[in-house]
């Protein structure tokens, strides 16, 4: 029997990423695609079409001349709370919210293709395969044996590296423990990102670094008027990327236009 005590204690991964340090590389991008097989675009490709997990915007302040100001934004799956909203309109129960984790799942075995979610998600954060995954000769061989490529006609979003999640489940029970060492559960976007933009871990913990950046000064999340209660946070000392991210009230006008 598992002790009582901190190992029952629900995990609630998040991220925290500082939107003053990313400077849009990209490397994010690579990295989870590399990670978690999604492949390369097919021919004819369009914004509408190709698929990716974690895309990075770039946003501006509206300034003209040298008062225009620029900032990137990597948005993915923003892993929302129990009253995901995707979760609510899914007919085939395909994407439910982890109550041992908090990460939002999606389960393509079951996925029909109604592409619901994506109309559901404020966040635009899921992509539709439109064709059969398919890599150029040779790249096959690179595809990473933990996570299985999904098939046409179904949505895929980010899962939070859900293989290595495994892994790292795995490598704690071959040593006899129950809950996993933090340093092996990383996602590949925040391994990857060469200024350190992205911090992982459980929420739920308060010693965790990605916990307390949830409570600094700056920190903010994505469309809070909606109340979706995502689980990635953003921080940013200028006023402008603040107020990027945010929604008019239900009724309410708009008061940025």
């Amino acid at each position: 029997m598992i002790a009582q005590g901190k190992t029952n204690v629900a995990a609630r991964y998040g991220m925290s990423i500082d939107v003053d340090r990313c400077n849009g590389c990209g490397a994010c991008m690579v990295a989870c695609a590399a990670e978690n097989n999604v492949p390369p675009a097919a021919n004819g490709a369009t914004e509408r079409t190709g698929l990716t997990w974690i895309r990075v915007y770039r946003v501006d302040n509206g300034g003209e001349g040298n008062e225009r100001r620029s900032a990137f934004v990597p948005m993915l799956c923003q892993h929302c709370g129990k009253d995901a909203p995707c979760v609510a309109v899914c007919p085939q129960q395909a994407v439910d919210v982890d109550p041992a984790t908090g990460i939002v799942g999606q389960m393509p075995e079951r996925c029909l293709g109604c592409r619901y979610c994506m109309a559901a998600c404020p966040y635009h954060a899921r992509s539709f395969n439109w064709s059969d995954p398919a890599w150029p000769a040779g790249m096959e061989k690179t595809l990473n044996p933990d996570v299985a490529p999904r098939m046409r006609g179904v949505v895929e979003k980010c899962n939070l590296c859900q293989g290595r999640l495994h892994t790292a489940k795995a490598k704690a029970a071959m040593a006899g423990r129950v809950e996993i060492d933090p340093a092996d559960y990383v996602p590949a976007c925040v391994e990857a990102c060469p200024t350190r933009a992205i911090h992982f871990g459980n929420l739920n913990d308060a010693a965790s670094e990605v916990a307390q950046e949830s409570h600094r000064k700056g920190s903010f999340r994505m469309l809070e008027a909606l109340h979706t209660d995502p689980k990635i946070y953003y921080q940013s000392k200028k006023d402008w990327v603040r107020e990027t991210a945010s929604a008019p009230r239900p009724g309410k006008e708009n008061a940025r236009g």
